[in-house]
């Protein structure tokens, strides 16, 4: 299995910047893909941003030229800056590796005040 801490969340003002920092370990397979999800109050979780292990990315149409995911390997880390924050942002961000098996974090908080 492979364990996922996630930091960086926090109250930050619209137009704000965030970044959020999730680091892997445990059987960490050579081939997989890190991403971040995010679920507001009363909604459904929902895919922001995945790179895989060849550093391929999708972003959802919502954060697309505001959000960027990046990894370093080495560090088993995966990175989601924030840019340009909107309070439709605002949720509880989740950290997914996908490999041979799915491992969720346990979320970080990010609210955007107007």
């Amino acid at each position: 299995q492979v364990q996922l801490v996630e930091s960086g969340g926090g109250l930050v003002q619209a137009g704000g910047s965030l970044r959020l920092s999730c680091v892997a370990s445990g059987n960490i397979d050579s081939i997989n893909d890190m991403g971040w999800f995010r679920q507001a109050p009363g909604k459904q979780r929902e895919l922001v941003a995945r790179i895989s292990s060849g550093g391929t990315t999708i972003y959802a149409d919502t954060v697309k030229g505001r959000f960027i995911i990046f990894r370093d390997i080495g560090k088993n880390t995966v990175y989601l800056q924030m840019i340009g924050l909107k309070p439709e942002d605002t949720a509880v961000y989740y950290c997914n590796y996908r490999g041979l098996f799915v491992s969720w974090g346990r979320g970080t908080l990010v609210t955007v005040s107007s």
